[in-house]
């Protein structure tokens, strides 16, 4: 059974591959401007979900046909700070100004995840939830940050930082899972799994036989 992971992002790929899992890479095309607009009254968790969702079966009827059976996951991570759920930042402006509201207090780091299962090239059975952990972020200074602004890393995540890459030296703690700051939730993800019929154990031998 193939595993697909539906993310371009290479912190997921990462966490996957150091648990033992090596999946295929499927970037999705979903709209996610769109998406979120036609759910403005939902909780943070529920929109991060339908995006996941979004993403894994997208990803799922475009690999039906070259891998029937198969396990397709899904995330997507957003940052919910001060009543505002805040994704990648567009520039460096915006990543400076959400950076100067951060500095010294709290957040949580919300990711949706989906699992979905194809048998026989049809989506049999779907799982999802998602994860929230609380992150302390630290105060940097006008040239630390400026730095850590230079190097382009903040634009490229939700929320600005990274907890595995250069943002981590600016993050005072987490209370909670930290693979989900990282994008994908070990633990949830072993829960979806085997509410799909998968024992993520199954998918370690599988590696390691390969």
């Amino acid at each position: 059974m193939h595993v697909v992971l539906a993310s371009a992002s290479p912190a997921r790929l990462s966490v996957l591959r150091s648990a033992g899992l090596d999946p295929l890479v499927e970037v999705s095309d979903v709209d996610e401007d769109a998406l979120l607009a036609a759910v403005p009254d939902a909780s943070p968790s529920e929109k991060v979900t339908r995006l996941a969702g979004a993403k894994a079966t997208t990803v799922a009827r475009r690999i039906a046909e070259a891998h029937p059976d198969a396990v397709v996951i899904g995330c997507d991570s957003m940052l919910h700070i001060d009543g505002e759920l805040v994704g990648k930042p567009v520039d460096a402006d915006q990543a400076r100004k959400r950076w100067r509201a951060m500095a010294g207090g709290t957040g949580e780091l919300v990711t949706g995840h989906a699992v979905l299962r194809l048998a026989d090239g049809e989506i049999d059975r779907v799982a999802e939830g998602a994860a929230v952990t609380t992150v302390r972020f630290g105060e940097p200074t006008e040239d630390e940050l400026e730095a850590y602004l230079a190097t382009g890393e903040p634009l490229a995540v939700a929320g600005a930082f990274t907890l595995d890459g250069l943002g981590g030296w600016f993050v005072e703690g987490i209370d909670g899972d930290p693979s989900n700051v990282i994008g994908i939730s070990l633990p949830l993800t072993r829960r979806l799994l085997a509410g799909v019929g998968v024992r993520v154990t199954d998918l370690w031998r599988s590696v390691a036989q390969g």
